[in-house]
C-alpha cells in the first residue's frame, strides 16, 4: 500500500450567512469529486492565525453565482467561519490516482520530470508548479537557472507522466536564455530627446 499525498484543494474565504457557511476559493479542478459531503480535509491555519482546527468535514456545498459555498461540521457559527477564514485545505490521494480529465494532472506527477524542447532537447526538469491566475511550470535548467513556463496547451503540447517527460515550446528567454545578438541594443532603446 502506497502513502498518501497531500493536495492543495481550496482555501477559506468569507463567512456566507450566519449559519457557518463560508466560501471556498477552489484549488481543484475536480470541486465536486473533493468536497463531497463526507470528506474529511486537512486544515493549516495561516501565519498568525489562532484557529486550532486540524481538520474539517464536509458537511455540505453549493455553488452560489460562480463561488462555492461549504457548510463544515466543525464550524457553527458566523464567529466561527470568520476565525477559519484563510485556512488552506488539502485532501490526501493516492499517489497512483490520476484526475478523470485527461488534460489534467496533480501537481506531484508533473514535479521531476525532464523537459525536452521540439527538437528533443533536454531543457531541464520540473521542480514545481506555481498557481496563480496562470499556471507555471518551474523548470530548473543544468546551468541551475529557474525559469518559468506558462502551463498552456500552445507552450506545453506535451505531458507524458508515464515517459517522465514534459514538451515546451522553447523560445529565447523563455527556458533558453537570450543569445548576445538577441538581446535589444541599449542604444537603440534609450529614448530619445524632444526635437
Amino acid at each position: 500500500m502506497s502513502s498518501s499525498i497531500e493536495v492543495l484543494v481550496g482555501r477559506i474565504g468569507k463567512p456566507h450567512g450566519i449559519r457557518g457557511e463560508v466560501t471556498v476559493d477552489v484549488r481543484t479542478d475536480e470541486p465536486e469529486r473533493r468536497f463531497e459531503p463526507g470528506t474529511r480535509l486537512d486544515a493549516t491555519a495561516p501565519k498568525g492565525s489562532a484557529y486550532a482546527a486540524k481538520a474539517l468535514t464536509v458537511e455540505k456545498v453549493r455553488w452560489h453565482q460562480g463561488v462555492l459555498l461549504a457548510k463544515f461540521a466543525e464550524i457553527a457559527d458566523r464567529n466561527a467561519a470568520e476565525a477559519a477564514r484563510g485556512v488552506l485545505l488539502h485532501a490526501q490521494v493516492d499517489p497512483e490516482e490520476t484526475p478523470e480529465d485527461p488534460d489534467e494532472f496533480y501537481d506531484h506527477q508533473l514535479i521531476g520530470l525532464t523537459a525536452y524542447d521540439l527538437e528533443g532537447r533536454e531543457l531541464g526538469t520540473v521542480t514545481k508548479l506555481l498557481h496563480g491566475a496562470q499556471d507555471l511550470l518551474q523548470i530548473r535548467t543544468p546551468d541551475r537557472r529557474d525559469a518559468l513556463v506558462p502551463f498552456v496547451t500552445q507552450l506545453v503540447p506535451e505531458v507524458d507522466v508515464a515517459g517522465g517527460r514534459v514538451v515546451i515550446a522553447d523560445r529565447p528567454g523563455l527556458v533558453t536564455p537570450f543569445e548576445e545578438t538577441d538581446e535589444p541594443d541599449p542604444e537603440q532603446t534609450q529614448p530619445q530627446g524632444k526635437r
